[in-house]
Parts: C-alpha cells; sequence; structure tokens
C-alpha cells in the first residue's frame, strides 16, 4: 500500500508532513485574536461642567473698561478689583487675538498715585490698544 503523495517504488516519503503544523498556526492565530482587547473608537475628554452659578467671564472680547473711582476703588467693567486682579486680566487681554481696546476713564477726583499705579500696571502688561475717555471732564472752560 502506498502513501498518497510518494512514490510507488516502495519507499519511505521524505518531505516533512505540513498539515499538523498549519492546524497548529491556525489554533494559535484564532487564540491571538481572542485575546486582543476590542478597540474602541472614542476620545475621553474632560469637558467642562456648565453650572447655571458660573458667573460671565470678566474679559470682553472687543472693550474692557478701568476706572478708578473718587476714593481710589479700581473697577474692571464696573465690577472693583485690586491691581493683582488687574494685572491678570490685561496680561490675558495683551495675549488675545485680535487684542480687546482697553478704555481708561480715571475720576478727576481720584489720587495721582492711584491713577499713576494703575497706568504702571497697564504699562508693564503690554497693552497695545489703550485709549483715554471722558478727557473732556478735565477741560477748564474760563
Amino acid at each position: 500500500m502506498a502513501m498518497s503523495g510518494g512514490r510507488d517504488d516502495g519507499e519511505p516519503m521524505m518531505e516533512m508532513n505540513t498539515t499538523p503544523l498549519i492546524d497548529v498556526m491556525l489554533v494559535l492565530l484564532i487564540m491571538f485574536i481572542i485575546t486582543l482587547p476590542i478597540p474602541t473608537h472614542a476620545v475621553k475628554v474632560d469637558l467642562p461642567v456648565n453650572s447655571p452659578n458660573t458667573p460671565k467671564p470678566p474679559i470682553d472680547a472687543e472693550k474692557n473698561k478701568v476706572s478708578i473711582a473718587q476714593d481710589g476703588t479700581i473697577s474692571w467693567n464696573g465690577a472693583p478689583v485690586d491691581e493683582v486682579t488687574l494685572r491678570q486680566y490685561l496680561d490675558q487681554t495683551a495675549g488675545m487675538n485680535p487684542e480687546p481696546e482697553l478704555h481708561f476713564q480715571p475720576d478727576p477726583q481720584a489720587r495721582y498715585d492711584v491713577v499713576d499705579k494703575v497706568l504702571a500696571v497697564v504699562k508693564r502688561s503690554n497693552v497695545s490698544k489703550l485709549g483715554f475717555i471722558g478727557n473732556e471732564q478735565y477741560r477748564n472752560d474760563f
């Protein structure tokens, strides 16, 4: 009885039988595919939580107003601020593109040293769009 694929001369077949090798390789491939994690096509992003108590950002994209009251209170868009907070707002506006205008309006009765300090803070923040508003109140009509 002769083996299939062999010769009919009675000698044993010398080629290696690759069928069991292929079967083992297929089983290993299937095991590898099963153990792979299922790919997810989602990107995890932490979204900000919008609560009704969140205040509106104090920086306007078009124009902001710094005013100094008679008692020396510094205000940013109508809200009182200190010099540190003012500097933070100014640095944020200087980094915006396009840079919003900064309107500066001191009270005529405000102390000069307070106005000078605020102008120094504005100068150090490198704001390029600064305008003085309300200068007509300083005119002396004789």
